[in-house]
């Protein structure tokens, strides 16, 4: 099996392609919909991500400057590193190399991380611009806990989200009635 690096090219019209790396001559592959675009915004601050392996990788780096304002991301992340390994605990292992454009327009590879990697890398972060996602992955938490212990809550749960996508009341409830009969 041949396994390809993935890096995205943005393109004048906004949208963004893949390009995958190897010892071959580059291949262009339009991206799906939903894969369209390849930087999201936090508080003003530009989060570049690529879809890799089934899933969205976010920028390490460009995640700690929009939570710590650092003025040296690379060093903050490496110290950030260091002192979780203290503890026992490998940051990097929750990452993978992938190669992201840079402001020169050049690509270069970068630690990225998943979602779920990516919320242990915030919880290691002490700043206050991350103490909102510490609180809200531990209620996130406590939910999922009060759910395990009484399954009408997540029942309620999916049917108010499905009520906020705007799907129609007789539909969830046929899809809730058939998740049931599962």
């Amino acid at each position: 099996m041949i396994k390809f690096n993935l890096f995205s090219v943005p393109l004048p019209t906004g949208q963004v392609q893949l390009k995958y790396l190897n010892k071959m001559p580059f291949l262009m592959v339009e991206m799906v919909e939903k894969l369209q675009k390849g930087l999201i915004v936090f508080q003003d601050k530009k989060i570049r991500r690529l879809w890799y392996d089934n899933g969205w990788y976010y920028s390490v780096i460009d995640v700690i400057v929009a939570l710590t304002n650092s003025s040296n991301p690379r060093n903050y992340w490496n110290m950030l590193k260091n002192r979780e390994s203290e503890y026992g605990v490998e940051l990097s292992t929750f990452c993978v190399q992938l190669k992201l454009p840079s402001a020169d327009g050049k690509f270069y590879a970068t630690d990225c991380a998943n979602t779920e990697s990516l919320f242990r890398i915030i919880q290691s972060i002490p700043s206050k611009k991350a103490e909102p996602f510490k609180r809200w992955l531990a209620q996130v938490g406590y939910d999922r806990v009060q759910e395990i212990e009484n399954p009408e809550l997540a029942q309620d749960r999916v049917k108010e989200y499905y009520e906020l996508k705007g799907y129609p009341k007789d539909w969830i409830d046929k899809r809730l009635r058939g998740i049931a009969i599962r």
